[in-house]
């Protein structure tokens, strides 16, 4: 299950990379119903951003699973009390601390704008301030949590599979790397692990797509 789990967020990240870099007609429509809805009010921009919804909801699922079935592996040979607190403690971080966080940055750009329509001076220039961070902040947000799918993705698929763990083993050794180094090393392999897995399986999942329309 967490094999399935790593391959899905390996998946995930290189349709993510696919989707920004290979344009089709269908995504270009869709950008020009999006832009359509930002300047008409009577347009479901939420319905519009069903999908892409559907897809964030179901990664942090899955990405939640992970992290539950690694605790839970972890504190095994734990009394029942303890995996009952651990795990608890584990939703309370990710709910509030992880979720939380995000939910913040999402509206940083509301209190930005909300900051820079006060009459104090310095109010005005940090909420301008804000609405300036806020579309990097969340790049900056979108490019780590791509590189964070293929690392958790790769080094669960590397760890599942003994041959890769072995392979990224032999690299550090060959390479002689110890301490931060090794560990950047390891992480590298991870993530090119990840990325190769996740190639894989788009390949399979578009080649599937490919022939389902056609027989339709």
């Amino acid at each position: 299950l967490l094999m399935i789990g790593g391959a899905y967020l390996c998946f995930e990240g290189v349709e993510k990379l696919a989707h920004k870099w290979l344009h089709t007609a269908d995504d270009d429509a869709h950008e020009a119903a999006l832009a359509e809805a930002a300047r008409n009010p009577a347009i479901d921009l939420a319905a519009l951003e069903k999908d892409k919804v559907k897809g964030a909801i179901r990664t942090d699922f899955i990405l939640s699973a992970e992290i539950i079935a690694i605790t839970l592996g972890t504190v095994a040979e734990a009394s029942f009390m303890t995996r009952v607190l651990v795990l608890s403690g584990i939703a309370l971080l990710m709910t509030i601390g992880v979720y939380g966080l995000v939910a913040g940055i999402v509206k940083l750009d509301d209190a930005g704008l909300w900051l820079s329509r006060k009459a104090a001076a310095w109010q005005q220039a940090l909420g301008r301030g804000l609405l300036w961070l806020a579309p990097w902040l969340m790049k900056a947000l979108s490019v780590a949590g791509t590189a964070a799918m293929f690392l958790v993705g790769g080094g669960i698929l590397t760890h599942g599979a003994p041959f890769l763990h072995h392979a990224i083993q032999h690299v550090v050794e060959a390479l002689g790397a110890s301490g931060f180094a090794r560990t950047l090393v390891e992480l590298l392999g991870d993530a090119i692990a990840g990325i190769l897995a996740g190639i894989v399986v788009v390949a399979v999942v578009t080649g599937i797509q490919r022939l389902r329309h056609r027989r339709e």
